[in-house]
């Protein structure tokens, strides 16, 4: 790929991805709702002005959608078409590992790029490690020391966005295009009250967790859109349910390195 249009470039993934490329010796685009740095280009999601330029000379887009839509499809389809007609060959989309492509709102979007693009990956990280670290509600709560969540005794195989960014990277550049959906878990699955007794053992700072009902969890959710907090919520009590109890070696396989683990993400980066 001669050039990569990242969205999102300054996010959790986005800046991972923009620094794996820049590794590779591959051109990064990088695209932002607000670009403050230079080589950073305006990117917003409800401004179709922005798009045509961003897409412009790109070979490839990592595609993060719109936060906090629950119906992203409007926006996103628009620009995919936008895409295959100014020459992008190959589009890597982050989902999720809780979507599916029966799933509302969310699930349009795996669709939309199996059928618009001939080349094309779809990412289904499982819960970001990176979620106990900086402005997420789970971070508060490990620094107040209590997390709170509706999962109960669910357990999740959390990934270090690293890991997801290598995969990304990999599907973006790779000769062969990748053409499947890549499940990226962390190699061990852990329910948030591990999670919270591992941190405890490794930072020597007391945090428990304390499971709640997915109303509660919705109305501490006030930063987001009601809707889109309920979506947040019935994630979490799918995860009670044993929905991402699971791990898998995509990490591994694709980059050729191992997944990093949960204590090992703690011993570094808390």
């Amino acid at each position: 790929m001669s050039e990569v249009l990242v969205i999102g470039a300054t996010g959790t993934t986005g800046s991972r991805v923009a620094a794996g490329l820049g590794r590779c010796g591959a051109a990064a685009r990088l695209a932002t709702r607000t670009p403050s740095a230079p080589g950073e280009i305006r990117f917003d999601w409800t401004d179709a002005s922005t798009h045509r330029p961003a897409l412009k000379g790109a070979d490839a887009v990592y595609l993060i959608p719109p936060i906090g839509e629950a119906e992203p499809a409007p926006l996103v389809e628009p620009l995919l078409r936008e895409a295959v007609e100014s020459g992008v060959r190959r589009v890597v989309l982050l989902s999720s590992s809780a979507v599916t492509d029966e799933t509302p709102g969310l699930g349009a979007l795996p669709r939309l790029v199996r059928a618009l693009c001939s080349e094309w990956a779809v990412l289904r990280p499982s819960w970001f490690m990176n979620n106990f670290t900086g402005d997420h509600p789970v971070a508060h709560g490990v620094r107040a020391g209590e997390i709170v969540t509706a999962t109960g005794t669910g357990r999740v195989g959390f990934v270090d966005a690293e890991d997801i960014a290598a995969v990304a990277v990999c599907a973006l550049i790779d000769e062969v295009p990748h053409n499947t959906d890549h499940l990226i878990t962390g190699p061990h699955a852990i329910s948030y009250s591990e999670a919270a007794a591992i941190i405890t053992d490794v930072t020597d700072r007391p945090v428990t967790h304390r499971a709640v009902e997915a109303p509660e969890l919705v109305s501490r959710m006030s930063a987001y859109p009601p809707e889109f907090a309920a979506i947040l919520a019935a994630l979490d009590v799918a995860i009670a349910g044993g929905a991402e109890d699971r791990v898998s070696d995509t990490v591994d396989r694709v980059t050729g390195r191992p997944a990093r683990d949960f204590r090992a993400f703690v011993g570094s980066e808390l």
